[in-house]
């Protein structure tokens, strides 16, 4: 085996199907950091809700994040389902990407008090992203073996890390060097001519994230079609899509593991994601600027490569679950961290260990559920977990404004994080790995054999 080879195995990126997978990571990030973290948010606040009064403006925006959220419940395990039954899981994620291309590349237009469109553009961007992400997720377990899937899993997001903090990080120099970059400049610039350099931005993320997908529709196979009994080719499959979420839903029993893995991931899950969203809400309170706040996102977007691919040579050795206990106590220290934090000196080094868990944390979780489900159903199994994952982002926020609100203090608010990763390692205790592979494995013995 060649040092290249070696080199690449190691990482998780040995096969072609499996280095364009990961690739649909790097381009579909450049989204998530540009228009879900760090540049659409101010913009709708400052430019497209301009005109609205007092938190109007934060209002909207949180709508925003509600309706995209309820809208990918409701139909995510449905069209998993549809995808699983017809064959279609790249068909249905593509169809999602270019909704989310098409809405990214049309906030070129936003214009200066559009909150309206620049509301229903952001909900069907991140549509398109979580989507497409569910059929995405879904491919995993058919094209990486149990002893491939936790190394090409972390692998997908340290490609993640690096696409989106390269676009990122050439954005925010276009936005505040625009003469760099032929823009206009001067102080009598027109709110159009202002914007240009931040509308232009998104277009480039539009652009970055339909040229990164075009590896995985190239490279990565659709799964073969898997009838369960009494199904054959013909059937409407929507009505299918119905009955086989029912069954999934009465199978739960069943696929036990699996279901505690997804309660111990929509707790956990929580608490990561609040720190994520309010990191610089609480940055903000206790006085670091807003340029250092642009700054600690690159530092986790970078810091998190190696060590995304570090959880996944860690997981191999101690297995997937041992290696998430090891995430989980890590956040645990961020927020006791957090909560002494003082200096600028210390918030970036507060990024700097989210950096370390935050990507390897979430991708074994997605690779440790991906082997207690079986292949047949990954499309619908993954739909569920879209939804658990989407409402896995509402009870910590709200727990943080509440404890806010109570002790008037962000730094006991971000103390109150801490009960999400105990009782989210407390159920993920319960999983039992071994059991639920069993019964996943046993489950697509008996399709094969019907």
């Amino acid at each position: 085996m060649t040092p290249k080879r070696s080199l690449l195995n190691h990482l998780g990126l040995h096969r072609p199907e499996l280095r364009a997978w990961a690739m649909y990571d790097w381009g579909l990030s450049g989204m998530q950091t540009v228009i879900m973290t760090a540049v659409f948010p101010l913009f709708f606040l400052s430019y497209a809700a301009h005109g609205l009064e007092g938190t109007q403006g934060e209002e909207r925006y949180a709508v925003a994040n509600t309706v995209y959220a309820v809208l990918i419940a409701l139909i995510a395990p449905f069209l998993g389902a549809v995808a699983d039954y017809k064959a279609a899981k790249k068909a249905f994620m593509a169809g999602f990407l270019l909704l989310g291309v098409g809405a990214t590349g049309a906030m070129y237009f936003i214009g200066q008090g559009d909150v309206t469109l620049a509301s229903i553009l952001f909900v069907l961007s991140l549509a398109g992203a979580a989507g497409s992400t569910t059929f995405y997720e879904s491919l995993l377990p058919h094209i990486a073996s149990e002893d491939e899937i936790d190394r090409v899993s972390t692998a997908g997001y340290a490609l993640g890390y690096i696409g989106g903090g390269v676009l990122l990080a050439v954005n925010l120099f276009m936005i505040q060097s625009p003469g760099t970059f032929g823009f206009p400049t001067g102080p009598d610039l027109t709110p159009e001519q202002a914007s240009l350099p931040v509308r232009v931005a998104f277009l480039t993320v539009a652009v970055w994230w339909l040229l990164f997908s075009i590896p995985i529709f190239r490279r990565v196979p659709e799964p073969p079609r898997a009838l369960e009994k009494d199904e054959h080719v013909g059937i409407n499959p929507f009505k299918i899509a119905l009955v086989r979420m029912g069954e999934t839903v009465r199978e739960l029993r069943q696929y036990k593991q699996a279901f505690l893995m997804m309660v111990a991931f929509t707790v956990y899950n929580d608490g990561i994601q609040t720190i994520i969203k309010m990191a610089s809400v609480y940055g903000s309170a206790i006085g670091i600027g807003r340029a250092d706040l642009i700054t600690a996102i690159l530092i986790v977007q970078f810091i998190g490569v190696p060590f995304a691919f570090a959880f996944g040579a860690v997981a191999g050795k101690l297995g997937a679950k041992r290696s998430i206990f090891i995430g989980l106590l890590v956040y645990t220290a961020i927020c006791v961290f957090a909560y002494r934090m003082q200096t600028t000196r210390e918030f970036y080094i507060l990024a700097m260990l989210i950096g370390l868990v935050q990507g390897g944390t979430q991708a074994l979780s997605r690779s440790l559920f991906a082997t207690l489900i079986p292949k047949h159903k990954s499309g619908e199994f993954f739909g569920f977990f879209s939804v658990f994952e989407k409402f896995g982002g509402i009870l910590g926020p709200l727990a943080f404004a509440v404890a806010l609100n109570q002790f008037q203090s962000s730094r006991v608010a971000i103390l109150s994080v801490i009960a999400f990763f105990v009782v989210g390692a407390a159920v993920l205790l319960m999983v039992d790995v071994k059991e639920g592979e069993r019964i996943a494995r046993a489950a697509e013995k008996d399709l094969q054999g019907a």
